[in-house]
């Protein structure tokens, strides 16, 4: 197990706005959050990736992404963890399975119930991380994910 990442409140605040701004308590919404290599415990920016949401799931825009991991090379920072949010409880659906934006061991993957509606924090999220053999494991949100 890595060390955890350290996440300011303002970068969770942050996080709840896009979701309350973008899914509106209708569709489902996705930040990423990232890390300077330098410092890859410490989430130092979150990204509203440009995506078209529903009810039951979103699909990211294919143009963006690839523009964004150019940006992400030129400004020497990383992916660490995907959040989105579902319309109910948070867990994580085959699809979430099947389609995270980082593939590799460790990479970690956060829902938030409710569209993100509820109080700020991580009140009934799922946190859940790639294991070396592929598979998604949850794991304790306190041992991945430390408030600043």
């Amino acid at each position: 197990m890595s060390a955890p990442y350290r996440l300011d409140r303002g970068v969770l605040e942050a996080t709840f706005r896009h979701f309350r701004g973008c899914g509106c308590g209708r569709e489902e919404c996705q930040v990423l959050w990232l890390s300077p290599w330098s410092q890859p415990d410490i989430i130092a920016k979150v990204v509203h990736p440009k995506h078209a949401g529903h009810f039951g799931g979103f699909v990211l825009d294919d143009a963006w992404l690839n523009e964004f991991w150019l940006e992400l090379g030129a400004t020497e920072m990383g992916i660490r963890v995907q959040v989105h949010t579902h319309p109910g409880e948070a867990f994580h659906s085959r699809t979430d399975d099947e389609y995270p934006i980082i593939h590799t061991p460790g990479f970690l993957s956060l829902v938030i119930p409710n569209f993100g509606l509820g109080p700020i924090g991580f009140n009934d999220a799922y946190l859940t991380e790639i294991q070396p053999g592929g598979r998604w494991k949850e794991v304790p949100i306190a041992s991945r994910l430390v408030l600043t």
